[in-house]
């Protein structure tokens, strides 16, 4: 195993020069590169067919945000050369499950999706659950989707109604659900065991997919019940058939074909990557399993580090696994056979029924991470304005700043973050700016709010943005590319001038205009009016601080320090106007005489009628 390691405390440009020209020297053979941090932990796992262009990919060229972040934290790189690309399969395979990888695509995201629970009890229940307890009880699914598993529910509860409450307790008179039609009231001994457990045995058969055996059942008892006389019973049997039928009718989730199969679909975008599985077995979707993780490689060393991941020998892939794109298939199916002692074959579908089943399961990854996306913001605002701008990465988290002051005085800066195109206001953030010494410099202060923000961001490692916006023109943008190249931050930037909404980009003359629709504009202009609306509020507030401390301490033995404390016993100068004047003494350790000039003085300043 050879090594490179950083051991100096160095810039962030300077550090990713020194890795460029060290990573040079990588061999150009198939092998696995192992990424660690500075505590020596690995934090990502790859494998390469040729290690030196692939270690070289990190360190050359502008970078999207995701792999800016990765390549921050690497503090050292070791690799190990392999025989072939399927020898570097298996080192890179055991190397992630033995060390878990931080970056490394893991399934601990994965949805666990519901499944219909019948427990073991001696009256069972029937319901929802996402929680599987091994005490005797079935399940049935998990279901691709809460709607269908809303269906079955529905059905059992109108067809094959249980009990409703979560312990039994003995009845002298049943509940209102009895008396609905809900439950068939076994606490109050209202059905025998034997046909309880009959009603059980037919929600056991629809929710296995036994719909024809079902239904011959249902249509024997209607016509036993029929030649009975037991006309009402006779109706209700009637109607369960009918519900049966209607109900296979509208269900897609199964087919004739009985041979067990997986459809693999994945669906990328910035920095995500979802993974949808769908498990075909005797002809019925018995899994849909679905994982969202962060992408730190590209696309197919991605679907291959899960393909490894997911088949295990707990969870053995099926003869055939049907993918989205056509793969290189030869080291993964070396792999099963090898490994898990399974002959696999991984297919593009091309028959009508396969392809139906595997748009399925892309719409599904697809959604998957739009859902992601939406849980907190606009994506497709974001896109918009990746596209609209040229932007690295998904502009995810956007900072914005802005510049508030009076003649020179009580000069701050604001900062407001947007995640996925909404406030997280948890990262707001206001700087007094100290550098400018009393002088107008709009400049200055973005430089070092700048500075400030995203220096300690680098030192304390925490997560950088992936756009920043300044308000203002080209001034202001090169004030901030100006400190960004300093502290060798490589960070997409961009100004938004208020007069006509032009976007100023680095290194471009003409600036960018986006039609007044439009969405991608509409975050912009969100984010640079939060930071003016946070900007102003601090400013207006230290102006009416020392307009409150002005007024005062002009009165004759009320200094500053007096001044305050008056502020901070009354809370303005409201509240001093409307004090009694010997309250006003005792609190500034003052004369009454002075205490009515320093009432006097409040009243004027904010209007007041003098009072007494």
């Amino acid at each position: 195993m050879s090594q490179i390691k950083d051991e100096a405390v160095e810039s962030p440009s300077t550090r990713n020069a020194r890795f460029r020209t060290l990573v040079r020297q990588a061999p150009e053979s198939p092998g696995v590169y192992v990424m660690r941090d500075q505590a020596g932990a690995i934090i990502y796992v790859g494998k390469a067919k040729v290690l030196k262009n692939r270690l070289l990919s990190y360190f050359s060229g502008r970078k999207d945000i995701k792999t800016r972040h990765l390549v921050s934290r690497v503090e050292s790189i070791e690799w190990i050369l392999a025989g072939s690309e399927y020898d570097a399969l298996l080192i890179e395979n055991n190397l992630i499950k033995e060390h878990s990888p931080k970056y490394n695509i893991n399934l601990k995201d994965g949805k666990t999706y519901p499944s219909i629970r019948i427990t073991a009890e001696e009256y069972p229940r029937v319901f929802r659950t996402r929680r599987i307890i091994d005490d005797g009880s079935e399940y049935f699914g998990p279901f691709p989707s809460a709607e269908t598993i809303d269906i079955y529910l529905e059905l059992i509860k109108r067809l094959f109604p249980l009990r409703r409450c979560v312990t039994l307790r003995h009845r002298e008179s049943p509940c209102m659900y009895y008396h609905i039609g809900r439950c068939p009231g076994p606490c109050a001994g209202k059905i025998s065991r034997e046909d309880y457990m009959d009603r059980v045995g037919q929600i056991r058969k629809l929710l296995s997919g036994e719909t024809a055996e079902l239904a011959a059942d249902l249509k024997a008892k209607m016509d036993q019940a029929a030649q009975a006389f037991r006309f009402e019973e006779a109706a209700r049997h009637r109607d369960a058939l009918r519900a049966v039928e209607q109900f296979v009718g509208r269900s897609n989730a199964q087919d004739f074909d009985k041979s067990a199969r997986d459809y693999l679909a994945w669906h990328c975008d910035g920095d995500l990557i979802s993974f949808v599985v769908f498990s075909m077995r005797e002809g019925k979707l018995k899994g849909r399993d679905s994982f969202v993780s962060p992408l730190y490689s590209d696309e197919p060393e991605a679907l291959q580090s899960f393909l490894t991941t997911y088949y295990s020998a707990e969870r053995l892939p099926p003869p055939l696994i049907f993918t989205m794109k056509k793969l290189e298939t030869k080291t993964q199916v070396q792999f099963f056979k090898t490994q898990l002692g399974v002959k696999t074959r991984l297919l593009s579908p091309k028959e009508q029924r396969h392809a139906a089943s595997m748009n399925l399961a892309a719409q599904n990854a697809r959604e998957e991470l739009i859902k992601r996306r939406r849980e907190l913001g606009d994506r497709n605002a974001l896109v918009e304005l990746k596209s609209a701008l040229g932007l690295s990465a998904l502009p995810v988290r956007i900072e914005g700043f802005d510049i508030a002051q009076l003649a020179g005085k009580n000069t701050v800066a604001s900062l407001v973050s947007f995640k996925n195109g909404i406030p997280d206001k948890k990262n707001y953030r206001y700087f007094r700016i100290r550098s400018l010494g009393g002088s107008v410099d709009d400049f200055g202060a973005i430089r070092e709010a700048v500075a400030r923000r995203y220096t300690r961001l680098i030192n304390e490692e925490a997560e950088l943005p992936d756009l920043i916006l300044v308000d203002g023109g080209a001034g202001q943008v090169s004030a901030a590319l100006e400190v960004l190249r300093e502290i060798g931050l490589d960070c997409d930037l961009a100004g938004l001038a208020k007069k006509n909404e032009e976007l100023y980009l680095p290194g471009r003359l003409a600036p960018v205009i986006l039609p007044k629709d439009s969405p991608a504009l509409r975050v912009l202009v969100a984010v640079r009016d939060e930071t003016h609306r946070f900007a102003t509020g601090l400013s207006r507030k230290l102006r009416e601080k020392d307009l409150r401390l002005s007024a005062l301490s002009s009165v004759k033995g009320i200094g500053e320090a007096r001044s305050k404390k008056l502020i901070k016993a009354f809370g303005s100068l409201d509240g001093i106007a409307a004090a009694d004047i010997a309250l006003l003494a005792k609190t500034a350790k003052i004369s009454q005489e002075t205490a009515l000039l320093v009432k006097e003085k409040a009243i004027a300043s904010y209007g007041h009628k003098k009072n007494g």
